[in-house]
């Protein structure tokens, strides 16, 4: 039997680099015998002898010790069991090697100590002062290559994202996929980084100077080309750089499905099968499905712990800021009311942890109750996606669309300015586009939506910016989609062969007008909303809503501080002079923002305010005065009462 030396109740699952060797555990409680084979010290074991026989305790985990083991060392696996027998690939390997290729591929043991941080200084944002950027790794930064883009390709486009003014990154799932390209929710290997988002050794070198680059001109120690070698030592990088940059890091995990594993007989759904010709034989899953792959069966407490050690793996060895769960209400609904309780104490688990952590759940048919605190008979969780306001705002681009003579819902927006139901405003998360509605045969962008027959039109310009421009005045945290932010109009793909459908990064570096203005606007909303903290705030009054007129107004504010804000939006095709619009008090009013500016930037026949009001005027809309306003057409305006500098 294979040594027990350094073996205890409390060794760590997986392979775990100590003592001047490795110890290897894994769950098994169904297997007749589990062997471990690989190469260690340059030593291959690749039989099934009993010196390389793993011990098993009561509780059905077997485990051992290999001294000389070290970082980069490959192993698998061997499993005999009464459903078949064969060589697995470990649940909780950090790597997987590329030759040979996934899913025939081994595990790599891979020290978690041996990166250097550099981002002790970081604090994860509050709730209320998120603004979400979500992106695909394998598609972001790619430019017709037909190439796969990687962790290290993103840092390239950190100086982009810190003037855009996000400071929270949501990467889709980045966890080993079954099948490349993938979108990312169909893992099947939780603990490692996907293989097509990692650069070989042999093309480091470039990547290295760009990455130190970026450490340089934060006063931090460059990296060694060891240290940036590994797959989750460049995944770490990506992190640690986005953090030394101000951007935290939310994952997006899937524990509601893993992947098809469609002749993956080394894969998880594989592990310890207690029969053949068998429905429901899976250790891990049970027989009900969701998008192509099977739900976990969290009946089972080990099933539920190792999610749980998964999303505690990541916090720990990835330094990440929290969690966007998808599509929770899978979850809860596949498992016979056991996905509720594991939603409790996955997120109980993870506060305590980490109390800072964001935990974001996705629940079809927004429900409450996911954000109300589990001893209160709640999910627990932190934030939810909301799609309240991105219906609302996305059918009243779609009907203005239409012409000037169809209805649009301003009062449908009005309703969703604030959660309903919720207790803040910073429990939903926001957005106009996202990656399932916006993805290859789904729906269209934002400005596909405003004007089908032309998206750079000054109808698809005007209108766009009034998506976003709502996006980051109203009350939420608010997620952008890659490529929103410069007016990209095409439906995305995760297939970098499909060039048709990158995102335009070209049309940046040409200087293409019209992104450079809808980029500016866009950078300039988000100062804003950091500009004005009652932008930030919970408070929100819909007071004026006119479907006709297309106007909506509203007001933004922080109680007892004075820094109040009124919001004016119009989806009519043309300019409103002197409409009349309630104020909350009377005085001076700054005119901080008009989106009709940036429409050609500078726009020299702006319609506009010329900077300022004078608010004196009889009572209106429920406040005590009022003033006759310039309202731009298809555009969103801003006023303040006390901003500050």
């Amino acid at each position: 039997m294979i040594s027990q030396e350094n073996i205890s109740d409390t060794t760590p699952m997986g392979a775990t680099l100590a003592a001047d060797g490795a110890t290897f555990r894994v769950w098994a409680p169904h297997a007749e015998s589990v062997y471990l084979n690989g190469v260690f010290s340059g030593q291959p074991q690749w039989n099934q002898t009993d010196t390389n026989l793993m011990a098993r305790d009561a509780n059905g985990f077997w485990s051992g010790f290999v001294a000389g083991a070290t970082d980069g060392d490959v192993y698998k696996f061997y499993v005999t069991g009464l459903g078949s027998s064969g060589y697995k690939r470990d649940p909780y390997a950090r790597e997987l090697s590329t030759a040979p290729p996934y899913p025939d591929c081994n595990c790599l043991i891979r020290d978690s100590a041996s990166y250097p941080w550099h981002d002790a200084a970081f604090q994860t944002p509050d709730y209320s002062n998120m603004i979400v950027y979500q992106l695909h790794i394998g598609v972001y930064t790619a430019v017709y290559t037909g190439q796969p883009c990687t962790f290290l390709d993103v840092l390239a486009k950190i100086p982009y994202l810190v003037a855009l003014g996000i400071n929270v990154l949501q990467p889709l799932p980045i966890d080993e996929c079954e099948t490349d390209p993938s979108m990312g929710y169909n893992g099947t290997d939780y603990f490692s980084p996907d293989s097509p988002f990692i650069v070989p050794v042999n093309n480091l070198a470039s990547y290295l100077t760009s990455v130190n680059a970026l450490l340089a001109a934060k006063g931090a120690a460059p990296l060694t080309t060891a240290q940036l070698s590994s797959a989750p030592n460049q995944l770490k990088a990506m992190v640690d750089i986005c953090h030394l940059y101000g951007i935290a890091v939310v994952f997006d995990v899937v524990y509601n499905h893993a992947g098809g594993f469609d002749g993956d007989d080394s894969s998880i759904y594989f592990w310890d099968r207690e029969q053949t010709g068998d429905n429901n034989n899976s250790l891990y899953f049970t027989d009900q499905g969701l998008a192509g792959g099977l739900s976990f069966a969290l009946w089972n407490s080990d099933v539920r712990q190792f999610l749980i050690n998964n999303a505690v793996f990541l916090l720990d060895e990835f330094h990440i800021d929290g969690f966007r769960y998808d599509e929770i209400s899978a979850l809860c609904n596949l498992n016979s009311g056991t996905g509720w309780s594991f939603c409790q104490d996955l997120t109980s688990t993870l506060r305590f942890l980490r109390p800072r952590c964001i935990q974001n759940a996705e629940y079809w048919s927004v429900n409450p109750d996911v954000v109300r605190p589990s001893n209160q008979g709640g999910a627990g969780f932190d934030v939810t996606q909301h799609d309240g306001l991105r219906i609302a705002v996305r059918s009243a681009i779609k009907q203005a669309s239409y012409g000037a003579s169809a209805g649009v819902s301003m009062t449908a927006i009005a309703q969703q300015l604030f959660p309903p139901n919720f207790g803040h405003a910073w429990q939903a998360v926001t957005c106009v586009e996202n990656h399932d509605i916006v993805k290859v045969g789904t729906d269209s962008r934002i400005p596909v939506l405003a004007d089908a027959s032309n998206q750079r039109s000054w109808y698809a310009r005007s209108r766009s910016r009034v998506a976003t421009g709502l996006l980051l005045t109203a009350p939420g945290i608010p997620q952008l989609f890659m490529g929103q932010e410069f007016l990209e109009d095409k439906q995305w793909s995760e297939n970098p062969q499909n060039s048709i459908n990158l995102l335009y990064w070209q049309g940046l570096d040409i200087g293409d007008k019209t992104m450079t203005d809808h980029l500016r606007f866009t950078q300039d909303a988000i100062r804003l909303r950091w500009r004005l903290p009652a932008l930030r705030n919970d408070s929100v009054n819909p007071f004026h809503c006119h479907d006709q007129n297309r106007v909506l107004a509203f007001h933004r504010w922080i109680e007892g501080y004075g820094d109040d804000v009124v919001v004016v939006v119009s989806l009519n095709d043309a300019t409103y002079y002197g409409y009349g619009i309630g104020f909350p008090r009377p005085g001076v009013w700054l005119e901080v923002f008009n989106s009709d500016v940036y429409d050609n930037w500078v726009n020299r026949i702006v319609a506009g305010n010329g900077g300022a009001i004078v608010v004196n005027g009889s009572g209106m809309h429920g406040f005590q005065t009022s003033c006759n306003i310039v309202i731009p057409a298809n555009g969103v305006v801003v006023f303040a009462y006390n901003p500050p500098n």
